[in-house]
């Protein structure tokens, strides 16, 4: 299986995983990662790069750089059929696309419809029906948690 990592589980794991006091989660996610079993797109880089402080992010983001894809034609082309359902236009918030903001969301479905892979986000499913969850049932593509993840590649520790 693949995985493909939105901004904020990746936010998360360096938030709250230290590689020092979790060497052996962190050993494991780069080895997916190697195995290109975990992956994530350009625009979740930019994500985490924009904005932050943070000197173990940068340097993790440079030291992986084939972790974040470039997307290809054929995701392109999948994010057009996600943003024809009129419903997910709302996904792209208005502030991001007046200030010029990213959004990873859409690219991050693409790839994993690409690479019939597994998303991995915190988002929740709404009401509204406009979240990553809810496009990825739309289309059928697997959406899961940050610990749903772990628990399907069984890390324990």
């Amino acid at each position: 299986m693949i995985y493909v990592f939105d901004t904020s589980p990746i936010s998360v794991l360096f938030k709250h995983y230290y590689r020092d006091r979790f060497p052996t989660l962190w050993q494991r996610f780069e080895a997916l990662a190697h195995a290109g079993r975990a992956l994530s797109v350009r625009e979740v880089r930019l994500e985490l790069l924009d904005g932050t402080e943070s000197q173990r992010v940068k340097k993790w983001v440079a030291r992986f750089p084939e972790f974040f894809t470039t997307p290809t034609t054929s995701e392109a082309l999948f994010l057009k059929r996600i943003y024809n359902v009129r419903h997910f236009q709302q996904n792209i918030e208005r502030r991001k696309l007046l200030e010029g903001g990213k959004n990873a969301d859409s690219f991050v479905i693409a790839k994993a419809n690409a690479v019939s892979g597994t998303v991995v986000t915190l988002e929740k499913r709404t009401q509204t029906g406009a979240k990553i969850p809810d496009i990825c049932d739309y289309f059928g593509i697997p959406c899961v948690s940050l610990e749903q993840f772990m628990e399907a590649v069984q890390w324990r520790f």
